[in-house]
């Protein structure tokens, strides 16, 4: 059977079970319950609906049930898909998990490396990520003045007009063994030759860390910024240490905001593409460019589609975990 009807009847599948989710939602609510048209409106619940499923059906769940349904096929000439060849096999991924279709004698290290690596340190610089805009947000939404927030904010806001591309190439440029950081660490006598920045990953992490603090600082500062000023002083006139104050009274109001953009910020990290190609050192082994390379080197869409599955599946696994850790439900970090 072809890929797209396969789709097709998955995905009416999948908006049917939604319909009855939110119907079995309604039959649960109180007597008091406000239908949806009569909240929003005619022409906005209209356009909701419309609009915005067609833009969520063609962009992101048809897609999605695609790459699903082609990771479990073969690579064949278009002339061959739908024929008596075009079976649903596990080959794409005992190929991630073991480098071969037919063997499994050995692991595939190379990639399965590459993978607990760009998991385990897209973790590590979500939480660096946290660390850095953290004060920030928390200054910007409780002790700046309405001009210095103004400024912090078009500050923020202004790199983000320059490609990724180029931002990647502006690290590469800043941080090679003759650019301009290294000049001036040499200049100063801080360092007696060049620093492999390039070389040793760390133009990559600082990169990364620097293309997502937007993504982090805003979801912290509109829940800062919703919290009562009042609380802070209460505590603080209690006798309360600053880290106590933070840890106890500011973060867990604030936790929406964090579970949004360390989520957030996590998903961008794991499926950067263009700063771990432009920045990568030698030795670096970041997943999404070997993905890359399943689709456009060696044009096999079906493996690349596995491949891309393995990491969506570990990008919703950190999700929900966040989510059980915060105690949170998945619509209270989008409020």
């Amino acid at each position: 059977m072809n890929n797209l009807p396969i789709t097709f009847i998955v995905t009416a599948l999948m908006l049917a079970l939604f319909f009855f989710l939110i119907r079995y939602d309604r039959l649960r609510a109180t007597t008091g319950h406000i239908g949806f048209f009569k909240r929003n409106g005619g022409m906005v619940g209209t356009y909701l609906i419309v609009g915005v499923g067609f833009w969520m059906l063609m962009t992101f769940l048809m897609p999605m049930v695609f790459m699903v349904d082609l990771s479990f096929h073969h690579k064949l000439p278009p002339s061959k898909i739908g024929g008596p060849e075009d079976v649903y096999t596990l080959d794409n991924y005992r190929t991630f998990l073991f480098g071969s279709k037919t063997s499994m004698d050995s692991l595939n290290w190379l990639h399965l490396r590459s993978f607990f690596m760009t998991i385990g340190i897209s973790i590590l610089l979500t939480l660096l990520t946290f660390a850095i805009s953290y004060p920030l947000a928390y200054y910007m939404a409780q002790a700046a003045r309405m001009q210095v927030l103004r400024l912090l904010l078009l500050l923020l806001i202004i790199p983000y007009w320059v490609n990724d591309i180029l931002r990647a190439f502006a690290f590469r440029i800043v941080m090679a063994e003759n650019g301009f950081l290294n000049t001036l660490l040499q200049g100063l006598g801080l360092t007696g030759g060049p620093i492999d920045f390039l070389g040793q990953n760390i133009a990559l992490y600082v990169a990364l860390c620097y293309s997502h603090l937007l993504i982090m600082i805003f979801p912290l500062y509109n829940a800062i910024e919703a919290q009562d000023h009042n609380q802070i002083e209460a505590a603080r006139d209690l006798g309360a240490p600053w880290w106590h104050i933070h840890l106890f009274v500011v973060m867990p109001h604030a936790k929406p905001g964090i579970a949004s953009g360390m989520t957030l910020t996590f998903m961008l990290t794991a499926g950067a593409v263009a700063t771990p190609m432009v920045l990568g050192g030698p030795n670096s082994l970041w997943f999404t460019p070997i993905v890359y390379d399943r689709f456009y080197q060696l044009f096999d869409w079906p493996q690349g589609a596995a491949y891309a599955i393995v990491l969506l599946i570990a990008c919703m696994t950190f999700v929900f975990g966040v989510l059980k850790i915060s105690g949170l439900k998945l619509g209270e970090i989008t409020k």
